[in-house]
Parts: structure tokens; sequence; C-alpha cells
């Protein structure tokens, strides 16, 4: 978000929970791209702050509520007030159970176990969600778009929409199983807590195969996943670099750096040898 609107989104998920007599003296900013994520003190609680309109929290809170009934590992609503979408100044906020890190980075075969039993649990619930293919779609009309992707050359244009084109299709060819899934499972999105990992933000969820999935997670995760089809997992690592690609070229993105990482991820789809996980680009471009 930008910096006025932080402020004012700060001031709202602050003000929203000491209406709803949870004490909050301070808020702390966990996560801020388009939208913002926050630690409200001292009533431990974790905020998720959106512009209305520009999220799906209604299915988040629905999916994590009934992920959690059939005990996926999944984080959980504040218990202390009602499950639902408040709005305050033209945010949407929804209120979270804030778990304390119980280590820094999550052990790849834990990771790789909880989105197991994520996948697992999914299976068990029945929420209308996209199909991965219009997240496709999506990223596809922001290439197509001079007027929301202004910055993006002609030659990188042509060549952004002909690599989505091909790899949905190639991924399609491959009639793989399809379920639902979380949408984008990478470590920003997965919690070290004593009860083990949890996974947060399911209003990503999509229906479609486990690799696109495993392909938004680290390397060493997906070598612990069973079962996997190495080669459609390759298909999917792709494309996921192909739509944040366009994604960080929208001319509303609001992800730091985003046109950095935007050119770094044109520039590895370009190369001959197999592309990193986004998982690594996003390690190498923090460390410039």
């Amino acid at each position: 978000m930008e910096l006025p609107d932080v402020t004012r989104a700060i001031a709202a998920a602050t003000s929203l929970a000491t209406s709803l007599n949870l004490p909050t003296a301070d808020a702390t900013v966990l996560h801020d791209s388009n939208k913002l994520a926050l630690r409200l003190t001292p009533c431990d609680v974790f905020a998720r702050v959106a512009h209305v309109g520009q999220e799906v929290a209604q299915l988040e809170i629905e999916l994590a509520l009934r992920l959690a009934e059939v005990g996926s590992p999944v984080g959980i609503l504040e218990p202390r007030v009602d499950p639902l979408v408040y709005t305050r100044d033209g945010f949407a906020i929804t209120l979270w159970t804030y778990y304390e890190p119980a280590t820094p980075q999550v052990v790849p075969a834990d990771y790789a176990k909880a989105l197991e039993q994520l996948h697992a649990g999914m299976r068990k619930v029945d929420v209308p969600t996209p199909r991965f293919t219009d997240r496709i779609a999506e990223a596809q009309e922001i290439v197509a778009n001079p007027n929301r992707s202004p910055e993006l050359t002609d030659a990188d244009r042509i060549f952004l929409s002909t690599k989505l084109t091909s790899l949905r299709q190639a991924i399609e060819a491959r009639n793989a199983p399809e379920q639902l899934l979380h949408g984008e499972p990478h470590p920003g999105n997965v919690l070290s807590t004593k009860a083990g990992p949890l996974f947060i933000d399911v209003e990503t969820s999509c229906r479609g195969p486990i690799e696109f999935d495993l392909a938004h997670a680290p390397e060493e995760v997906s070598a612990h996943y069973p079962n996997a089809d190495q080669a459609l997992l390759t298909d999917c690592r792709h494309l996921v670099l192909a739509m944040v690609a366009a994604w960080r070229w929208d001319r509303e993105d609001q992800f730091p750096n985003g046109r950095q990482f935007g050119q770094e991820l044109l520039r590895l789809l370009r190369e001959p040898t197999p592309a990193p996980t986004l998982d690594a680009v996003t390690r190498q471009l923090d460390t410039l």
C-alpha cells in the first residue's frame, strides 16, 4: 500500500479491534504489498487489511472455517470475535489468531508433510473456487492491455503472452487430476508454530493439479512430497514465474521493488537452463 493508505489502514484496524473489546495500543506491520498484515498488541491479534473490493476475504473466512473443521493445518480466526469481514474507512479487515514463531524457518520435510495434509483436507471441502486457469487469464489480461502494463516493452509483452499461452496448453494437455488447492503456499504463507507448520492466506485458493501448489514452494519441499509428476512440476514452476512476472508489471501493483522483480523474472524465463523456483528468485532479490 502507499504510505497514506498504510496509515489509514492501521488506524482502521486498531479502531476496529478496540471497538470489539480487543485492547490495542500498537500495530506492527508484518507484511505490506497490495494487502497489509498487522500484529495488534497487547491483544495479540493478526489483522489482514485490504481496500474494499480488492480482496476475497469472505471466501477466505469460509474456507478457513471449513478446513479447521476437518483438522487441516491452517491458521484460525480470532476466537474472541465473530468470524466476519469487517469494513471500516474503505478497508476490509479480517482478524486472525497470532502465532509466535517457533523457529526461523519451517523444515522442508515438515513443510511438505503439512502441505500434503492440507491437500488431503481440501479434498473433503466443497467450496466454489476459480480454476488455476482463471489466474492465468488474469495475468494474460495484464500483459495484453497496455493501459494496465504501460511500462512493459512490446518485445517483452509478446514474449510473456506467448509464454503464458504455451505453458497453459502444456499443463492442460497432461490431463492431471485436479482438486482444491491453496493457490500460493509459498514460505510467506507458512507459519512455524508450536503446533507445527500452519498455512495462511487461503483466499488464493483455486482448483488445479497439486503440482501447481508445489511450484510455489521451495525445491527442497517438493523433494519430500510423494508422487509428484516432475515434468508437470517443471511446467508449473515456469508458469508461476510467468504469472508473477505479469503481476509485477501491473500499473496497480504495489509489491516492493516490483519492476525490478518483473525484469529479473523475464530474464530468467528467457534462459535456456531450468528456471529456479519463485522462492529462490525472491531470496536472491532480497539480498540485492
